[in-house]
């Protein structure tokens, strides 16, 4: 792993705040947990899944073991959003597909960006917790008590790719971050996680309108998936808190 200067890496907070793969694995070393957040849609739909019983085995995006992968555990291979839309009963990275899933017990879901980063984490031997909307504060409380105990905690809002596959930060996943941020004690929240905080408390009174109208919202709405941004902007809708145990997310006991 690449050594990272130590000013990036807010080491003087508890509670920190760095964007994708590559600030999750900069910052990996300094956490005990670190909570991904990637609205648009992986984890929201890791989170719908879970809250169905679904185990959600997350894998690196474009890995060709993926199928391969899928087998060995006795799951199903989520499709691509685009394909799953014309097959009956089939599942995506669409959250949607997700909430009307039937006898599917054992999932594979790879994503570009917040399936890529657990990925990562998982591999850093850091607790890794998946993040949205709908269950952010579920997750803060989950992780309050732990932080107060003297845990160190990364959160990882996602962000999505330029087509020259750099990091486009995204306001959604900054907000999703935020959601859960609201419910730690400022105190011990580093200068960039005091931001995405804030930009929460802005998000938090209209939030279906301010989802729709940022760039992902529109880009999946264009799409003709929006249903799947009014499924991911239900705040509070949701109390499970997906932890990765043993490479697949459940919920925790």
């Amino acid at each position: 792993m690449r050594r990272v200067d130590p000013t990036h890496t807010q080491a003087d907070h508890r509670v920190r705040c760095e964007w994708g793969p590559t600030g999750a694995s900069a910052l990996a070393p300094y956490a005990d947990v670190a909570v991904v957040v990637d609205v648009l849609s992986f984890t929201t739909s890791v989170t719908v899944a879970v809250d169905r019983g679904i185990t959600v085995f997350p894998f690196r995006w474009g890995d060709e073991r993926a199928a391969e992968f899928a087998a060995e555990q006795d799951a199903n291979m989520a499709l691509q959003r685009q394909d799953a839309r014309y097959r009956p009963g089939a599942v995506s990275l669409s959250p949607v597909s997700l909430q009307h899933a039937r006898g599917i017990e054992r999932l594979v879901l790879p994503s570009p960006n917040g399936s890529t980063i657990c990925t990562i984490l998982d591999e850093a031997r850091t607790t890794v917790v998946a993040a949205s909307l709908r269950n952010a504060s579920a997750v803060g409380q989950w992780l309050a008590p732990q932080v107060a105990d003297g845990a160190r905690a990364l959160l990882v809002p996602a962000g999505e790719r330029w087509p020259d596959s750099s990091l486009r930060p995204c306001a959604e996943d900054f907000w999703g971050a935020g959601a859960v941020l609201a419910e730690l004690p400022l105190e011990l929240l580093s200068p960039e996680a005091r931001l995405a905080r804030a930009a929460y408390e802005d998000f938090e009174d209209r939030p279906l309108e301010h989802l729709f109208s940022c760039a992902g919202g529109l880009e999946l709405e264009a799409k003709g998936f929006g249903d799947d941004v009014a499924l991911a902007g239900r705040l509070r809708s949701s109390a499970v808190v997906p932890v990765l145990t043993r490479g697949a997310f459940v919920g925790a006991r």
